[in-house]
């Protein structure tokens, strides 16, 4: 007996406060999720880690050795002041005699400074610039994304619903499953336009990059998450691009268009009826967002309490009309009260 009332109580309770579980369980997820992805990383680049360090320090070791003019106090300094300005996008090295802060450059930084891409290759030199970065970070990217989630709405009504409502009307099958076979098809098809092909161009135009180190560029850059470890253009083949300036101008419109393509699809994949039904399953029952056609209904029903409140305000100011019955026991009334002096007139003249 008490066994039973403890599972029924148990499923009332998960029933009463199943959103709040399957947050908690998401909540709990995405932990284990960022704990195994870390371990992971730290399993399998550690050792590389090491054995770089294992080398750079036999390269100093071998260099102080041949040069015994040179001190190990003077290489440090002089390989901390080569580590401070590579930080700031600025190379040592003898061949390297392109500019960071030409029009170009800058306007491939703005773009990635507002679409929070972020390579960090290079960064603002002087306090002045630093100041105006941050000025010009918070007020361009609100704009940037407000400009960019009305690009991709306007494209969206092209690329997927209409096409959806299209096939839906013509070939009358369900839309949930139209809509996720549609996802599917612009998913594979940004990918082969926005991740394969432009891998393979990088490929053949940075000599020092092979087809996964190109793939990891255009997924890193177009993810927003730039890390900057391979920027196109900034590697020891500067000297291989003819045309370095229209190399760079090139490379910010593929970024631009390829984001908006990427929001596209996430917009298209988030509209999806599963994925509605999914994030139902994360919500407060008591502050689930309304839908369009309750906020409808809710519309209609104040503007015609608006509506109405005017037409009983005249209404006072009308004559009151009679009902029916009222108006034929009216009739009735003067019927009787007409009748007898007719009758009498009526015996008076036969008589």
């Amino acid at each position: 007996m008490a066994r039973g009332c403890t599972e029924g109580w148990c499923a009332r309770f998960v029933e009463r406060h199943h959103s709040a579980l399957n947050f908690a369980l998401l909540v709990v997820g995405y932990i284990l999720y960022l704990i195994i992805g870390a371990g992971i990383f730290s399993a399998i680049e550690l050792p590389y880690e090491h054995e770089l360090r294992q080398e750079l320090t036999a390269a100093r070791r071998d260099f102080l050795s041949n040069n015994t003019c040179v001190s190990d106090a003077r290489l440090e300094e002089l390989l901390a002041r080569a580590l401070e300005a590579s930080n700031y996008g600025v190379s040592v090295l003898g061949n390297d005699t392109s500019h960071n802060w030409d029009f170009v450059s800058s306007l491939f930084f703005t773009s990635t400074v507002l679409t929070t891409t972020g390579y960090g290759h290079t960064v603002p030199l002087s306090d002045e610039g630093k100041a105006f970065c941050i000025f010009y970070s918070l007020f361009g990217i609100p704009v940037t994304l407000f400009f960019l989630s009305v690009v991709v709405q306007r494209i969206m009504v092209l690329v997927s619903r209409r096409p959806v409502s299209y096939f839906h009307r013509r070939w009358a099958m369900s839309k949930s499953k139209l809509a996720a076979i549609h996802a599917t098809c612009l998913g594979i098809i940004m990918t082969l336009l926005l991740l394969i092909i432009p891998a393979w161009i990088f490929t053949s135009l940075e000599k020092d990059w092979g087809f996964l180190e190109s793939l990891y560029f255009c997924f890193i850059s177009l993810t927003t998450i730039g890390l900057g470890d391979y920027v196109p253009g900034e590697t020891h083949s500067k000297g291989y691009n003819p045309n370095p300036q229209l190399y760079r101008l090139a490379i910010t419109v593929y970024l631009l268009l390829g984001l908006v393509c990427v929001l596209v699809v996430l917009e298209t994949c988030c509209e999806l009826p599963q994925m509605r039904r999914l994030r139902q399953r994360f919500y407060q029952e008591n502050v689930r967002e309304l839908d369009s056609e309750t906020t409808n209904i809710i519309d209609r029903d104040h503007m015609t309490d608006q509506l109405t409140e005017p037409s009983d305000h005249v209404a006072d100011h009308l004559p009151v009309i009679p009902s029916v019955s009222e108006q034929a026991a009216s009739l009735r009334q003067d019927s009787k009260s007409y009748m007898p002096a007719s009758g009498s007139a009526v015996n008076g003249k036969l008589r």
